[in-house]
């Protein structure tokens, strides 16, 4: 920063990866920053999102980040190949003596991709590793998002928060917001109050099974013997109208998540992650073993508290900022999970973000949101329609330019289409990102 320039101050609001990103990028890029976070303290856990997949781009930018780049190696595991099959359960009739009703399970390989750079990250792993590397002063824990309002000239902007452990309310001013603060965004609403979430039509049950203190149980056994690629591969299951994914993680962990067609449930609070009850869980437990093989039923069922999101996105925006507030990760771009984006989109708009308000500076504010904006929206557009239409096919539902996915009739080139690469911008990198 040229000498005598005031530091710009950022408040960004949502604590979470894309929050904690932005903060590294504008730090980086000479900013004061504020992070305003409700929960309490750092987490130590992963209700809302347990696995999760690195690209090498946000890698390298994360690795740009830490004080010691090799951190993120050591806290993933790699995903070189991605895997898609399909299962499907057969019903037979045996004849001896008397007729008698059977079923049988088969699966084959759809698509494999042995050249899939990505890692395989544990999102509280992950977290710690960004939060850690920051400043510890500029998240505020426990600090609840209450409104803010722009200055009449339109420079500063005075966010109020309500301090949770007291109930005080107090302002912050500075002269950027950033709203991280999800695909449910209070601050993107009060620019868009007609905005709407677009409800997949889908559900995914998720847990983490850890088989640290059991690496030798019949079901381990039985995982490894039927994924023998485990620790480096993205397995992805195609079943009848419902499909699921399962990696390893780091320290002895089965991530897995499970999509399963369902009408919009009610979804209470400011979380598309929903509690369930005992007797949900059962009940998913007794499909799942109709549904997927044996091995993989067993790891459903011995997982501790799997959970349920609830699928989103939405439409591509046509702004993703308004004076001085700009929108980043998923309330910029809310998006499904089936193109194992959201976390390298938010990663990827907080270094651009950064990058921008470095080239431009402070006096040329609207410049710096403006070319954000120019390079982030129609790449995170172009890949949230991708990621719906991936949903859609592995859903085996109809697409407006080709008939629903037919696993027993598929060509080379729609199974091609099941691979992840496909994605548009899957390996570009902006240009102003010297990395």
């Amino acid at each position: 920063m040229e000498e005598g320039k005031r530091k710009g101050k950022a408040v960004v609001v949502g604590g979470s990866i894309a929050g904690i990103s932005c903060a590294h990028a504008l730090i980086g890029a000479g900013w004061e920053v504020v992070v305003l976070e409700k929960t309490s303290a750092l987490p130590t856990g992963s209700p809302t999102g347990a696995g999760l997949g690195l690209d090498p781009l946000a890698r390298k930018l994360i690795e740009s980040w830490l004080p010691q780049p090799d951190l993120l190696h050591q806290s993933t595991l790699p995903l070189t190949i991605h895997e898609v099959s399909i299962w499907m359960t057969l019903f037979f009739r045996i004849l001896d003596h008397k007729a008698t009703d059977a079923e049988k399970k088969i699966s084959w390989k759809l698509t494999r991709d042995e050249d899939f750079n990505f890692r395989a990250a544990y999102w509280a792993d992950l977290y710690t590793l960004l939060y850690n590397a920051l400043p510890q002063s500029i998240v505020f824990w426990a600090h609840s998002f209450l409104s803010f309002s722009l200055s009449d000239d339109k420079s500063r902007v005075t966010v109020k928060t309500k301090v949770l452990t007291t109930g005080d309310t107090i302002s912050i001013v500075g002269d950027l917001l950033v709203a991280a603060d999800g695909c449910l965004s209070s601050i993107r609403q009060s620019f868009l109050p007609d905005f709407k979430l677009r409800y997949s039509g889908n559900c995914a049950w998720r847990g983490v099974l850890d088989f640290s203190n059991n690496e030798n149980s019949e079901a381990i056994i039985g995982i490894k013997a039927a994924y023998p690629d485990l620790g480096r591969c993205l397995y992805f299951h195609l079943g009848s109208r419902t499909h699921s994914a399962l990696y390893e993680l780091l320290n002895k962990r089965i991530n897995w998540i499970w999509y399963i067609n369902h009408p919009e449930p009610e979804l209470k609070g400011t979380s598309v992650t929903m509690k369930v009850s005992n007797e949900m869980v059962k009940k998913m437990h007794e499909l799942a073993e109709k549904v997927w093989p044996r091995e993989f039923a067993r790891l459903i069922r011995e997982t501790k508290d799997p959970f349920i999101n609830v699928i989103y996105d939405a439409d591509p925006l046509e702004k993703l900022c308004w004076d001085n507030v700009v929108l980043v990760g998923d309330a910029a771009h809310p998006t499904t999970p089936h193109g194992l984006r959201s976390t390298n989109m938010s990663v990827l708009d907080a270094a651009v973000l950064g990058k921008c308000l470095e080239k431009w500076g402070l006096e040329n504010l609207t410049s710096a949101l403006e070319e954000y904006q120019c390079v982030r929206l129609p790449v995170a557009s172009e890949q949230v329609l991708h990621s719906r239409r991936l949903g859609r096919i592995k859903q085996g539902l109809p697409l407006p330019d080709r008939h629903a996915f037919d696993p027993k009739n598929a060509t080379a080139d729609e199974c091609e289409e099941l691979q992840l690469k496909k994605i548009p911008y899957f390996s570009d990198a902006p240009s102003l990102l010297s990395i």
